[in-house]
């Protein structure tokens, strides 16, 4: 499970690549860098709440844009950081299915190192494809 900053690609978005051995790891990885982007020091993150994301959509990529928009939502919403613990992606008929265990705690300055906060995830570039056999996923966030 890793991710990848691109500091090159956009000059008032953050860009990043993403990894997974699966396309379950993929969607960890990318939570975790959505969140890193957020605050710097993902550990200081204490699994205290839960949220179970399920969403359905005809397409891959975009089952992903709407796990990473929920992040953000809880975060401006509920002041909640959230890291993904579990995401099981299985096929719905034509479309696709998740399932996310995402755990978390409020949003403490005194403890969490915030960086920047994301606006939304962009769709400029926006891709979910499958490489030699891993999972890569490409995103820029608008911050």
């Amino acid at each position: 499970m890793t991710y990848r900053f691109i500091e090159e690609e956009a000059t008032a978005d953050i860009a990043f690549e993403a990894q997974g051995r699966d396309i379950n790891e993929l969607f960890l990885s990318a939570g975790d860098a959505v969140m890193n982007v957020m605050i710097d020091n993902l550990d200081a993150i204490e699994p205290h709440e839960t949220r179970v994301i399920e969403s359905e959509n005809d397409a891959l990529d975009l089952l992903l844009l709407e796990l990473l928009q929920n992040l953000i939502y809880y975060k401006d919403a509920e002041q909640l950081l959230l890291r993904v613990a579990d995401a099981q992606v299985s096929r719905l008929g034509d479309g696709w299915h998740l399932r996310a265990i995402a755990r978390g705690e409020r949003l403490d300055p005194a403890r969490h190192l915030q960086r920047v906060d994301v606006k939304a995830v962009t769709l400029h570039n926006f891709r979910v494809e499958q490489l030699n056999g891993d999972w890569r996923a490409h995103v820029v966030l608008d911050i």
